[in-house]
């Protein structure tokens, strides 16, 4: 069988050779693949656009297996493989770095570190930011600190569990919100069912939520009402899920207190958009993840039960 590896990531796995039977082939994932290569069996997909995706879904009529490397596997899900074709997505690859992201946006909710980065840039001493504080959260601009506060986790996997322990060792009080309530890695799980009051002492909501019709834009409106008005919101997840007219809303409003946005329904986000000027924003790149962890092994470890018809790890159900 013939795999394809993707130039983007090093995977630690031979390149352009045959081994027991697979021959592995490097491609480059901003181009088409070559004519040559379009008998390939199986995809290994990392950084490739959604143009050379859809190309290949096309082109590559035996490919019978693509591995994602990103925790969403959308991308590929839409690119137009067919039905038969197993695709497996990089679920685990990303909690350690998007934890730690997230953990960063959080504590920058909490002690304003974007506002004292404003300040030093203006050579000002930030007084309302350092020096002794009341401790109550109406005369600071942020949440103050992490111990205490309330965090809901919306999109408790693999991630969200990384997470938890992170915010907890800091003193929050961590809820996750999944599909099926109880409890995980001993946290309390809920469901959407319960979210309404969750959110009315939410302190910090953090969405983990991917890409699909129902989560398109369900962080809505009606959640940022429900969060008390010093509620920070951080979007680790997919931009398509969050309203970001609403968000600009309430934000110019002064009824939510901030949000922290890794991702956007836009990306890059637009130079002219509005969100970059509204207040109490913070936006990094999508930068939570990009950072594989353990690609290779899940790579060799899929190959491994493709090639004996074992089940797969992380299948995608569509």
């Amino acid at each position: 069988m013939k795999i394809l590896l993707p130039t983007s990531i090093s995977l630690d796995l031979p390149l352009d050779e045959t081994v027991d039977g697979v021959e592995h082939v490097s491609y480059d994932p901003t181009l088409p693949v070559p004519e040559e290569h379009t008998d390939a069996d199986a995809l290994v997909v990392w950084g490739n656009p959604a143009d050379q995706l859809a190309d290949a879904a096309h082109r590559l009529t035996s490919v019978r297996w693509v591995q994602a490397l990103a925790a969403g596997p959308d991308a590929v899900v839409a690119a137009g493989f067919a039905p038969d074709v197993v695709i497996t997505s990089g679920r685990s690859l990303h909690d350690g770095p998007v934890s730690e992201h997230t953990l960063a946006l959080a504590l920058t909710a909490a002690r304003r570190l974007d506002l004292m980065l404003d300040a030093q840039r203006e050579s000002r001493w930030a007084e309302e930011l350092g020096g002794s504080q009341s401790g109550d959260r109406s005369t600071y601009p942020g949440l103050g600190t992490l111990a205490g506060a309330s965090v809901t986790v919306w999109g408790f996997g693999s991630i969200g569990q990384a997470l938890a322990p992170l915010l907890s060792m800091l003193g929050a009080d961590v809820v996750g919100v999944a599909t099926t309530p109880g409890e995980r890695d001993g946290f309390p799980v809920i469901t959407e069912d319960d979210l309404p009051a969750r959110l009315a002492e939410t302190d910090l909501l953090v969405a983990i939520l991917p890409a699909t019709p129902a989560t398109e834009k369900v962080i809505s409106q009606e959640v940022f009402d429900a969060l008390p008005s010093h509620a920070w919101v951080v979007n680790v997840g997919r931009g398509s899920t969050l309203d970001e007219v609403a968000l600009e809303k309430v934000l110019r409003a002064g009824t939510l207190g901030g949000a922290a946005l890794d991702v956007t329904a836009v990306e890059p986000l637009p130079a002219d958009s509005s969100l970059w000027t509204t207040p109490n924003v913070v936006i990094t790149p999508h930068a939570a993840g990009g950072r594989p962890q353990g690609a290779g092994r899940l790579v060799a470890e899929n190959l491994a039960a493709f090639r004996s018809g074992d089940e797969l790890r992380n299948v995608v159900s569509r």
